[in-house]
């Protein structure tokens, strides 16, 4: 499979202008071969080809007005027409009904504050001996190298985003030998705010709340930023001084999320999450914490790497009822309130944890053998059946714990 890895550049001064000047160039070709498709199809005529439109822009580099397109490498041009033939080819598929649905592709602006430019194998870049990253037409760029590739890389994207970091972003080829050796335990994961996620063996992963820790920060970088005339300077500094800021809050949950993941796939052979409707979610009032949490990101990284090392991952529907089930005997006992966090089956009088018995029914609508090892689910007391206590003239009144009411 293919993966992407991700290193820090710093590029000196003359290399950030050069760098400004391919984004530039790449924006242009994209807003030009856009304006292209429309105005034929304003015009009734058939849909410009991908071959028409390189020959276009090999025509508006020998034109005054387009001259200075030549002054970049040809190959991030030809890649920025690729990346418009695809955003067309989604906005096709989304109306099929093959994709969720999307927008026709619209214009480039230059205050984009991300840039992105690729060059493929045929450009002629490279990594030299001494550990840079020579670009064509840009230099040889200091990469901060955190770990060794896997393999040789065949394309690399230079990119710049909001916080004005610099990122070159390497398309690499895995080999079959990094699939890891199997193993015995499988787990469902029950995905949640107050813990970030409850594993079926009764573990509890307690979620970090990057976005709410810096909120003060946050808060005060806003206020800064709203303090500044428009266009300034100091606005400019106020703006990328925010986004850093954001920035550290983003890499500490990708951080995170990598190091659960990792872990998780390490040790399960199989692992099992629900489909949950973040979308949903995050139309309510929960919507803050939902995206701190970053769901989707994760079960994309436990999905992806499980393919890697030669897991199975199994995604279970979100209309499954892993809150109302008892995970022990399987009887449906019907929906509960939020605020019950405990209760005592009313078949089999076992004590449940709410979220620990969502990660087990979880696992086990999965397919997975699993079973809960935590002693958080346990048999309670119930209750003597009349015909085996004899009579009684008046019932005996039931405990707390017996109604399934957990006394705080």
């Amino acid at each position: 499979m293919q993966l992407r890895y991700r290193f820090r550049l710093y590029p000196n001064g003359p290399q950030r202008a050069a760098l400004a000047r391919a984004f530039g160039c790449a924006r242009v070709v994209f807003n030009d071969a856009l304006r292209v498709r429309e105005d034929a199809r304003a015009a009734g005529l058939p849909f410009v080809s991908p071959a028409e439109l390189s020959k276009k822009l090999t025509g508006a580099k020998k034109i005054p007005e387009r001259a200075w397109l030549a002054e970049v490498s040809s190959v991030i041009l030809q890649q920025s027409l690729r990346d418009l033939d695809t955003a067309y080819r989604n906005f096709f598929d989304s109306l099929k009904g093959r994709r969720p649905k999307m927008g026709p592709p619209r214009l480039k602006s230059k205050r984009d504050t991300r840039q992105a430019i690729r060059f493929t194998a045929n450009a002629g870049w490279k990594i030299t001996n001494g550990g840079k990253l020579r670009l064509p037409k840009v230099g040889d760029v200091t990469v901060k190298w955190s770990r060794t590739l896997p393999s040789a890389p065949f394309t690399v994207t230079v990119i710049k985003d909001s916080a004005d970091r610099y990122f070159a972003s390497f398309v690499v080829e895995t080999s079959p030998e990094e699939v890891l050796p199997p193993t015995t335990p499988e787990v469902g994961i029950d995905l949640g705010l107050g813990h970030y996620a409850v594993l079926s063996d009764g573990r509890k992963i307690n979620s970090p709340r990057f976005l709410r820790r810096a909120k003060k920060q946050l808060k005060k970088a806003h206020r800064a930023l709203s303090r500044k005339e428009k266009g300034s300077a100091n606005r400019n500094k106020a703006r990328i001084k925010l986004a850093r800021a954001h920035a550290r809050v983003a890499d500490a949950r990708r951080e995170f999320h990598h190091q659960l993941s990792t872990t998780l796939i390490r040790e399960n052979q199989a692992i099992a999450v629900e489909n949950l409707a973040v979308k949903g979610l995050a139309r309510t009032r929960l919507a803050k914490s939902v995206h701190d949490a970053g769901w989707s990101r994760f079960t994309a990284m436990l999905e992806y790497k499980a393919t890697r090392y030669g897991r199975t991952f199994v995604r279970v529907g979100r209309f499954e009822p892993t809150s109302q089930v008892c995970s022990a005997c399987g009887v449906k006992d019907g929906p509960k309130p939020l605020h019950v966090r405990a209760w005592a089956c009313g078949a089999c009088g076992t004590f449940l944890d709410r979220d620990i018995n969502a990660a087990v029914n979880i696992a086990k609508a999965a397919g997975l053998a699993v079973t809960a090892r935590g002693a958080q689910i346990r048999p309670g007391l119930v209750p003597a059946q009349r015909d085996e206590a004899g009579t009684h003239p008046k019932p005996h009144p039931t405990t707390a714990r017996q109604a399934g009411i957990v006394l705080l």
